[in-house]
């Protein structure tokens, strides 16, 4: 009996541990960027928020100067759902503090929802909805004003890789809003 309740012990620890993990970026560290980047956003006077390799790749497709312009915090989700998970909580937890730094005051966002291509595209459309507005509901809750975000759903149409199916493409990501 001893043995089994040390195990259970051992496995709710390691459970913990992953839950609670460290987020990807810092809110200092986003601070940082996003406060770097106002003299210097782009022809589009845009940032890519996503992997180094995909802001890379949209970079070479507008003709954009070859530099690091985005931060890898994508929010991923479950098939069909709208939830955020809480390594997706960890992280907007630290965007959220990155929102309220006044070095970022001036800052408003869109908050763009995705899906794959599992389903009727109408059906799509309002998922990807409802994950924008998941998004944003958290960082509201978080204490970052409701004007500076604007959610926005994208249904199926720009997907992260090649095969429209991959889970990778059940995801929300932020850029500033320069409009």
């Amino acid at each position: 009996m001893r043995w089994g309740s040390s195990a259970l012990a051992l496995a709710a620890m390691l459970l913990a541990t992953h839950v609670f993990a460290d987020p990807l970026q810092k809110s200092e560290d986003i601070v940082k960027f996003f406060a770097g980047q106002t003299g210097n956003l782009g022809a589009a006077r845009g940032i890519c928020v996503g992997t180094e390799e995909e802001c890379k790749s949209k970079a070479e497709k507008t003709g954009s100067a070859q530099q690091k312009t985005g931060l890898d915090m994508m929010i991923n989700f479950a098939l069909d759902s709208a939830q955020l998970d809480q390594i997706a909580r960890t992280e907007l937890d630290e965007f959220a503090k990155a929102l309220k730094d006044n070095r970022l005051s001036t800052f408003s966002f869109v908050v763009e929802g995705h899906t794959d291509a599992t389903g009727p595209d109408r059906y799509n459309q309002d998922l990807s909805q409802r994950r924008a507005k998941s998004v944003a509901a958290f960082l509201e809750a978080s204490g970052v004003q409701s004007a500076r975000l604007e959610a926005i759903g994208l249904g199926k149409s720009h997907p992260r890789v090649a095969n429209p199916y991959d889970p990778v493409n059940r995801r929300v990501e932020m850029r500033i809003r320069t409009e």
